[in-house]
């Protein structure tokens, strides 16, 4: 999927928490903070559907924004921004539709002879993306997003619980884990179920951020307009 459409992926995979600690509240007292990692990572992946928010900083200076509502039938809703070049995305009835700028569209097809003549067609339209061959179709994959929470169990060692906060209104536990001159924090909700709701890493040359939320609501994306709709597939066998 790419560092874009990992972002959400480098947060949590991250985020699994180990070692023993205070100050969580009553809802994970007498719990250590794996057995709080257990739950978060097994109450989010159950989840039928959320909204991910991220954002960060690549060492070369290059900014990553995600924002997307994802649900288990992979149907989604959202937006990418990377390097100063934006893009809408949808997926409805196994259809994934892109509605990128001009910027987007100049970079995506800078390796094909006729962009000058492409770019035009598609810039700010609801572009209908070959089937299963779009990085970005993986970013509908709920399951696939979150898949790396349980890729590697060496990085849920050493976490330990610091008090509470408050993640939009809800009351979370909040885990650290410094290494290599980073910070790790991890807030899991401790009001309903254990929700995943934010992950953050400081420090370093590539800071991010990401939230979670919408938890279960559903996702509904509109079908594009057929007015404002192209083929990729149809354009570019012209």
């Amino acid at each position: 999927m790419g560092r874009l459409a990992a972002l959400a992926v480098t947060g949590v995979c991250t985020a699994g928490l180990a070692a023993c600690g205070g100050g969580d509240g009553e809802a994970f007292k007498g719990k250590s903070a794996d057995e709080v990692a257990a739950q978060a990572v097994k109450a989010t992946r159950q989840a039928e559907s959320m909204h991910l928010k991220g954002s960060a900083q690549q060492k070369s200076g290059d900014s990553l924004a995600l924002d997307i509502a994802v649900d288990s039938e992979k149907n989604c809703e959202g937006t990418i921004k990377q390097q100063g070049a934006t893009a809408q995305v949808r997926h409805k009835s196994a259809t994934l539709y892109l509605k990128g700028d001009e910027k987007y569209w100049r970079s995506s097809l800078k390796q094909q002879g006729d962009a000058d003549k492409i770019v035009p067609k598609v810039a700010g339209k609801w572009v209908k993306m070959p089937a299963g061959d779009d990085q970005l179709t993986g970013l509908c994959d709920k399951q696939g997003l979150l898949a790396a929470l349980d890729e590697d169990k060496s990085e849920r060692k050493g976490m330990s619980k610091d008090g509470s906060a408050s993640v939009d209104g809800t009351q979370a536990v909040k885990l650290t884990k410094k290494s290599g001159g980073k910070t790790l924090t991890m807030y899991v909700a401790s009001e309903g179920k254990p929700y995943i709701l934010k992950v953050t890493t400081t420090g370093g040359s590539a800071p991010e951020s990401t939230t979670f939320s919408d938890y279960n609501k559903p996702v509904e994306p509109e079908q594009p307009p057929a007015g404002d709709t192209v083929d990729l597939k149809q354009l570019a066998a012209r």
